[in-house]
């Protein structure tokens, strides 16, 4: 389609236009359907290049560069992920405190402490605890006694 301006001029300029047009018709045709010539000057996000760019969400210079940005991308939502599931707090549940014999992951929401803390505390014969089949069980006696040690 002719911007506005370009429909206003002369009769003789009109019929230029329109022979060119016919002319090129298959040129028009591939104009409509395919997407802009577009040229954008751009910098590579990987390796700060300047580069032209045909489309507007085209973020680096190369195939090299696209693939590590791609591995960025991928690593950084991987990060995102494992703050994201960090921060969600288990909500306290107040039967663990009546409890006598403790899992590990009791232990550590009573304790507010993580999971490799409570084995550590049990490898240096801290906290005492005893196997029951493949699941490892804490008296909760052991806990208040960990606690008294360490009050001093």
């Amino acid at each position: 389609m002719l911007p506005n301006s370009v429909a206003h001029n002369t009769g003789q300029q009109k019929s230029e236009m329109m022979l060119h047009t016919a002319t090129n018709s298959n040129t028009q045709l591939q104009l409509a359907t395919m997407s802009s010539n577009i040229r954008i000057e751009k910098t590579c996000e990987v390796c700060g290049n300047k580069y032209i760019a045909k489309k507007t969400i085209t973020r680096s210079c190369s195939l090299n560069c696209a693939r590590l940005l791609y591995k960025l991308t991928k690593r950084n939502e991987k990060i995102e992920a494992a703050i994201r599931k960090e921060t969600i707090v288990k909500p306290f549940n107040p039967s663990i405190s009546q409890k006598e014999f403790l899992t590990i992951d009791e232990a550590c929401q009573l304790i507010n402490a993580s999971r490799w803390t409570i084995y550590r505390l049990i490898d240096k014969g801290q906290l005492k605890a005893g196997k029951v089949g493949r699941n490892t069980r804490i008296p909760r006696a052991a806990i208040n006694e960990l606690f008294k040690l360490t009050e001093v």
